[in-house]
Order: structure tokens, then sequence, then C-alpha cells
């Protein structure tokens, strides 16, 4: 068993908010247990829903071949809800929103 390792930062534009994505979470699951919501539906690879830029940083994902196409992936495309962060990220994601804190 290896040892569990530092979490990743991940920055989202336009909002300007950061959080911790440990490599046991999905980047759309890490922002949700941080309080933003990010766009979403399948959570499974294939609606496309959640698809964003990622300006910076290296992903993989927990599925073999998700719903990007070789060009998509190379325009640095990501599907958040099967990514995991292997770097630190920034990601653009126009319609993610902060959830008030209670």
């Amino acid at each position: 068993m290896s040892e569990p390792t530092q979490p990743f930062f991940v920055r989202v534009e336009p909002l300007g908010q950061t959080f911790e994505a440990p490599d046991s979470l999905t980047v759309l699951e890490a922002a949700g247990f941080a309080g933003l919501r990010l766009p979403r539906s399948c959570r499974n690879g294939t609606c496309r829903t959640c698809m964003c830029q990622m300006k910076e940083g290296h992903v993989r994902y927990t599925i073999e071949w998700p719903g990007l196409t070789r060009e998509e992936k190379a325009e640095g495309l990501i599907l958040p809800c099967v990514a995991i962060a292997t770097s630190d990220l920034v990601i653009e994601v126009p319609g993610a929103i902060e959830l008030q804190k209670s």
C-alpha cells in the first residue's frame, strides 16, 4: 500500500477560488467538499456538462476513455467528474458558483 500523497490545489477561474484536491477524489467531488458548485450532470464522463478548460496542470482519469476527443484533450479540455489532479491545477469554469456557508 502506498503512502497518501499531499493534496494538490485547484484554482477555479474566473471565480478565483482555490481548493484542495486529494487523489482520493475527482476534481468535481473535491470542489463540492470545498463549497463550490461546478456544472455537472451524469458524473461518469459521458454527458460533457462539466467539460472545462485546464489552463495549467495535469490530471488522470478514473475511466479508460472519457468523453473527450483527442483534439479536445490536446486543447486542454477536461471532464472534472472523472478527472483526478496529479499536479496543482488552474481550470476555467465560467459556470462555477460558490455555495453559501451556513
